[in-house]
């Protein structure tokens, strides 16, 4: 999928990022797949079956059904599952295709593009459907490449990756708070300053910017969507100044607070 172009993707009507609820299922399907399904666990635990494998599944496990896939698929109703996913055809021919399954480590950049494709279309962007199909081949791409790294990149620190990992997620749940390096630090339990290091290197940014970055993603995401005013996202997200919060907001996003509401 590497070479196929934007065009000869069709983006077909399944797609969302849900919470299942607690009794849900995945029922076996009668027929195969007759397309092709991204889909992407966010959190919680449960068990995908593809073709008669058997796979147990938690955040960052990654699957591409294929045509001709049968799949089903529970979830521990105590820990229910969040899920994204994209359901696409290709009317071209498709000479390389990324491996059925895969967990993901680094999150942070494949979690934006898929929440930038769900949004495209719940704010009827302009353009949608041309960025989406940008999006997804970014996404394809992704997984091609993590299919085709070298056997010592997939296993050199493994257990530090997931470390920062823990960190970068635990930054992005908690955006209103002002994160201490040395506290984040003392979670990944590293010094300061080898922390500081490792981050920007796994991230691909420091960890100021990594915060200023959740934070503003979240006040996009309050202002689009939870009906809050440009006031009530600043004070909610820890600004104690609003103009400090606009321009900041503006510097990242190329926008005012107030244009985006």
């Amino acid at each position: 999928m590497l070479h196929i172009s934007p065009e000869s993707i069709g983006l077909l009507p399944a797609f969302a990022k849900i919470v299942c609820e607690p009794g849900w299922r995945w029922a076996r399907r009668e027929k195969p797949m007759a397309n092709y399904d991204l889909f992407y666990v966010w959190s919680g635990e449960g068990e995908v079956e593809v073709n008669g494998v058997h796979y147990k599944v938690g955040k960052g496990s990654c699957f591409l059904f294929r045509p001709g896939d049968y799949t089903s698929a529970t979830h521990n109703p105590q820990k229910p599952l969040v899920l994204t996913y994209i359901h696409f055809a290709v009317n071209e021919p498709v000479s390389e295709v990324p491996e059925r399954y895969r967990t993901l480590t680094d999150t942070v950049d494949f979690e934006y593009m898929l929440s930038r494709y769900v949004r495209l279309f719940l704010v009827q962007t302009y353009a949608a459907e041309e960025e989406a199909k940008l999006l997804l081949k970014a996404l394809l791409i992704q997984m091609l490449r993590a299919d085709n790294a070298a056997p010592i990149e997939k296993k050199a620190s493994n257990q530090l990756t997931e470390v920062i990992h823990e960190v970068a997620n635990y930054i992005r749940q908690n955006p209103s708070i002002a994160h201490r390096v040395e506290d984040l630090a003392t979670r990944a339990q590293l010094s300061p300053r080898y922390f500081s290091m490792k981050f920007k290197e796994l991230i691909g940014m420091s960890v100021q910017t990594y915060m200023i970055r959740v934070r503003i993603e979240r006040a996009q995401h309050l202002l689009m969507h939870a009906g809050m005013n440009v006031t009530e996202v600043a004070d909610a997200l820890g600004y104690r100044d609003i103009f400090f919060f606009s321009r900041q907001f503006k510097q990242y996003t190329g926008r005012s607070p107030s244009e985006i509401r």
